[in-house]
């Protein structure tokens, strides 16, 4: 049974983020009342301005696509509610206020290598605020959407995984997302709270400032650095471009197959590191690449297999990285132009 998205209450808890405003703009344009809740702190706005902190890549061009990002939620109308998630009070006040329909949880520390160097701030704005974000639901939400990540899996086996493989992660980041599924389950068991949790994989696409793969080979290609790749280029990702997942993302609150499932949502084929390399020397010609070796906490992964959301919820990615890729590059070649070069000047 499918029900619109139009007209429905759609509250994002770190909706501000590279996912949550991409979310935010896309439910927005199709009709939803959209509602973003952020406090402008994990890999935002804040931790951007502390000057205490060493950036990697390139501050001032991170700035500038976060102040796009919100830009682009003030002229659609999307009210941004600048809460920390971690203050119970704070976000339950907000969403008595709001009274959503449909919950999103985005907030966390998105990012495996900071979760392992930091644990204490990885706990904290992940698992203490998806616990503030469940109790907040249990009683007055009809359907409650977290996402968690491929890496709950750990390593992958050779022919790809499905939402029923073993879960063995490694590491301070697939283990906090896990358990955050964990609480999911129990809060559906205890108060009958409706849920969704999705498993994305190596997402990319406009406005990101997580420091992934494929930004940093751009970035890089852009500035006539060399590529460095950890391994020997043959490690495999399920690249996933942002529109294929918010459009999956969609499918998951109009259709009641939905309901208390756990999903792969990637573009269900793995490709090696190697040939999103290939892509940007086609574009940007003559760039070094370099081997390093790997760090044993990345797990060896592959293909999340997406059969069961094709068939539950009509899920159909439609980009590859030869299509997807290749927009994001032509999006930083835009750009770059666009700033006469000067895109990463301090």
């Amino acid at each position: 049974m499918e029900k619109s998205i139009r007209g429905r209450r759609i509250l994002l808890i770190g909706g501000a983020g590279f996912i949550g405003h991409n979310l935010a703009l896309y439910f927005k344009k199709h009709g939803a009342d959209v509602f973003v809740v952020d406090g402008l702190s994990v890999n935002n706005l804040l931790y951007l301005h502390s000057t205490d902190l060493e950036i990697p890549g390139n501050r001032n061009l991170y700035i500038n696509m976060i102040n796009s990002r919100l830009k682009l939620l003030m002229d659609a109308g999307i009210p941004l509610h600048v809460e920390d998630a971690r203050n119970y009070n704070e976000l339950a006040t907000v969403m008595t206020k709001i009274k959503p329909q449909v919950v999103i949880v985005l907030a966390a520390v998105s990012h495996a290598n900071r979760s392992n160097k930091n644990p204490f701030d990885t706990f904290d704005h992940s698992i203490r605020t998806l616990e503030n974000a469940l109790d907040s639901a249990r009683t007055r939400v009809e359907h409650f959407i977290y996402f968690s990540s491929s890496m709950v899996y750990g390593h992958f086996p050779s022919d790809g995984v499905t939402e029923e493989a073993p879960c063995d992660p490694i590491g301070i980041y697939g283990n906090l997302k896990l358990a955050g599924e964990q609480m999911v389950r129990a809060y559906n068991n205890t108060f009958d709270l409706p849920y969704t949790i999705i498993r994305p994989s190596a997402l990319y696409g406009e406005r990101c400032i997580s420091r992934r793969v494929g930004q940093i080979f751009i970035e890089n290609a852009v500035q006539g650095k060399e590529i460095t790749i950890t391994g020997d280029g043959n490690d495999q990702l399920d690249f996933t471009y942002i529109y294929d997942l918010v459009e999956g993302v969609r499918n998951v609150i109009e259709n009641e197959n939905s309901v208390n499932e756990t999903f792969n949502m990637t573009y269900g084929e793995s490709r090696m590191i190697r040939d999103m390399a290939r892509l940007i020397d086609e574009h940007f010609p003559g760039i070094d690449i370099k081997y390093v070796p790997k760090d044993d906490l990345t797990p060896d992964r592959g293909t999340l297999l997406i059969d069961k959301a094709r068939k539950l919820i009509d899920y159909s990615p439609e980009y590859p990285i030869e299509k997807g890729y290749v927009e994001y590059i032509n999006w930083y070649k835009a750009l770059y132009s666009s700033q006469g070069g000067n895109m990463f000047l301090p």
